[in-house]
This record gives structure tokens, C-alpha cells and sequence, in this order.
């Protein structure tokens, strides 16, 4: 059932749908999200921290930021040479240790203490770009929302549901096709299968329980997408 040669609407929103059918029965439909966390300030920080990093690294290292800074007050008194070390295994600390304290002023003075929800307040925000705002947004304030991280952009492309390396353009060309109540779900499930089975690179098509509905299944070459420069630049 996988798309050959120019596919029509109608058949591609058929086999969406058994994609879709298929990720609910291999992973579920609750939200779920790999970064711990108890409130938006804390997935805020954890989010930018994991970037460039793995989620597990970074639930390794917030416990103990957490305690140390319990609030967006404490994180822009922080001195920000140790707030640098506190951070230093998630790699990229000067960018983010700089980005985490300037967010937590803005948080402070702009927003009362309160992550905003809406976003272009998020947007504003150090180091937030459109990724790390719809995770917020779609984690904690439950607003439907596409997170296009280097997993969600390369699958949708290799499933034939998105054409461009513009994450900016896949969200929105995700939001025309995606049904609201899995434009979350959507990036939790992408990510868990490019960790596991459609890995960068090396993919385990063989493997694959969306094999038949992926018109790349089986192909070779796969174009490998260089994301350390815009990571790096710490806004995502």
C-alpha cells in the first residue's frame, strides 16, 4: 500500500490513516513525555537543555538543577559560570546555561513567574523557537500542536507526507493532513520510532510495522541531515 509514483489525495489520506491506525496499536494514544518534569518552567528548561542531548541525559541532570534552582527567580539570580557547570554534560552549556538565565529574567519581569501559552509570548522567549514552544504548549497547556524535531522531519519525509527540509513548512504542511487530536501524538510516536526502529542512517525496514506503507521501505541512500549548526545556535 505504499505511495508509487504521483500519489493522490485521496490515497494518501487513505494510507495516512492506516499509518496513523498503526502507530495508535504499537504505542498507544496516551501523551506522554520523555522529559520529566512538574510543571511548564521546568519542561521549558529540560527542553532546551535536551537539545543536541539525550532525553536521558538530561532527566540525569535536572533532578538536581531543580533543587538547586526550584524557581525561574533562582535561575536568573544564578551565577552563570556555575549554572554553565551545572548543565556542562548536556553539551553546548554556554549557549544554554546563557539562554536558561536570560528565559527565566523574561519569565520573571515579563510574565510574573508564568510560562506563557500563547506562541508568540514563547517565541520571544531566549533560546524558545518554535519546536521548544509547541512542546510546551502541547505537553503542558494541551493546545493541539506539530513539533517538527530532526525524528518528526525526517520520517515525514521518508513516509511521503511532507517534501521539504524546513521544519517551519512541515509543521504546517503536517497540520493540514494530520488530524488535531494526533498532531501531538505525532511528534511522541515519530520520535520513539526514529529512536528505535527507523534510526538515521541505518533502518530497520525489515523490522518496520509502517514497511507497507512507507514508499522509502527498503531504499538505500538515505540523505543525511546536518542539524548541529542551527542546534547549536540554541533556539529551537
Amino acid at each position: 500500500m505504499a505511495a508509487s509514483g504521483k500519489e493522490s489525495k485521496k490515497k494518501r489520506d487513505e494510507r495516512l490513516k492506516c499509518i496513523l491506525d498503526a502507530l495508535d496499536a504499537k504505542y498507544g494514544t496516551d501523551l506522554r513525555c520523555a522529559l520529566d518534569h512538574t510543571d511548564a518552567w521546568e519542561l521549558l528548561v529540560a527542553t532546551i537543555l535536551s537539545a543536541q542531548c539525550t532525553d536521558a541525559r538530561v532527566n540525569m541532570v535536572t533532578p538536581a538543577l531543580f533543587a538547586k534552582y526550584p524557581t525561574p527567580q533562582a535561575f536568573a539570580d544564578a551565577d552563570l559560570s556555575e549554572l554553565e557547570q551545572d548543565i556542562r554534560s548536556t553539551g553546548f552549556y554556554h549557549n544554554k546555561a546563557r539562554n536558561i538565565k536570560a528565559c527565566a529574567g523574561q519569565i520573571v519581569h515579563d510574565h510574573g513567574g508564568k510560562v506563557p501559552s500563547d506562541l508568540e509570548s514563547l517565541t520571544a522567549l531566549a533560546g524558545v523557537g518554535r519546536k521548544t514552544a509547541n512542546v510546551i504548549r502541547g505537553n503542558v497547556y494541551e493546545e493541539p500542536s506539530i513539533v517538527v524535531d530532526t525524528h518528526v522531519k525526517r520520517i515525514s519525509r521518508l513516509l511521503g507526507l511532507t517534501d521539504t527540509d524546513d521544519p517551519v513548512k512541515a509543521e504546517f504542511e503536517l497540520m493540514d493532513i494530520l488530524p488535531k487530536d494526533h498532531w501531538i501524538l505525532w511528534n511522541i510516536d515519530i520520535i520513539t520510532l526514529g529512536r528505535t526502529i527507523c534510526i538515521a542512517n541505518r533502518p530497520k525496514c525489515d523490522e518496520c510495522f509502517l514497511r507497507e506503507f512507507c514508499p522509502s521501505a527498503g531504499k538505500a541512500g538515505r540523505k543525511k541531515t546536518n542539524t548541529r549548526k542551527r542546534e547549536e545556535s540554541g533556539k529551537e
